[in-house]
């Protein structure tokens, strides 16, 4: 995929991150999202694609972008579709860093160096061309303004986006509150967004390790007497802890 576009990772991160005080809103719930907009972005560009409630990996070749690359090979690593809900729920490390890393040599934001209670080094990011942000706000206006059916990328912000809380960051207030209404609703036009914003909500709701109805604990349809059809999905591929941070980042 050619790197004149942003990806959804991206862009759900600028729309997160606040320009008056470089922080990111909804810290916790935005690593989930941003795992699950690597989903998106490779189901866009043909190397994935749903399968019931899990993730099939149908085209293993490179996307050309290495952060969404590392997510492909571990997927086809698994040799077998994984539950969207296990892959967004398992550890991921240093993801949200990656990406505003990746913003910074891109030019998009810049580091300012801080301290936290006068001791803790902090770092906060500060957009660089808010006309880039402003942009992305506003396809996801036009969309809840208008009511025509955005397109599969837009509508697959707009869910994330709600799937993570930053409905309240993006239109506040109770002036807010049918916009965030409509930005919920915009979950129905794109079915792998809607797949990806649900299991993230799932794992915010502790739902991860509940099989859908109909299906067994393993996640899949039961087979003849009541048994699963296929051996449950192995775990999802775990990424080694670091040591303790150098720098606090932003959050």
């Amino acid at each position: 995929m050619g790197r004149s576009r942003r990806t959804l990772p991206e862009e759900l991160l600028l729309l997160a991150l606040d320009p008056a005080t470089g922080t990111t809103a909804q810290p916790q719930s935005l690593d989930l999202g941003l795992a699950g907009a690597q989903l998106v972005e490779l189901a866009l560009a043909g190397r994935i694609a749903p399968d019931g409630d899990r993730i099939a990996v149908v085209a293993p070749r490179p996307t050309g972008d290495p952060t969404l690359d590392c997510a492909l090979e571990l997927l086809r690593r698994r040799g077998a579709p994984v539950r969207a809900v296990h892959w967004i729920g398992g550890p991921r490390l240093g993801l949200r860093q990656t990406y505003l890393s990746h913003l910074e040599r891109c030019g998009m934001v810049h580091a300012v160096a801080g301290q936290m209670c006068g001791v803790l080094p902090t770092t906060r990011y500060q957009a660089t061309d808010n006309e880039i942000s402003r942009e992305i706000r506003a396809r996801l206006d036009s969309a809840i303004r208008t009511g025509v059916p955005p397109d599969p990328r837009t509508a697959a912000l707009a869910a994330l986006a709600h799937a993570v809380g930053l409905g309240k960051h993006l239109y506040p207030g109770n002036e807010g509150r049918s916009s965030r209404s409509r930005l919920r609703d915009l979950i129905r036009h794109d079915p792998m967004g809607g797949l990806v914003a649900h299991a993230v909500m799932d794992v915010q709701n502790g739902a991860a390790a509940q099989p859908r109805r109909g299906q067994t604990p393993s996640g899949r349809p039961p087979g003849p007497g009541g048994r699963p059809s296929a051996e449950p999905a192995r775990g999802v591929p775990t990424q080694p802890r670091r040591g303790s941070m150098a720098r606090v980042v932003a959050h």
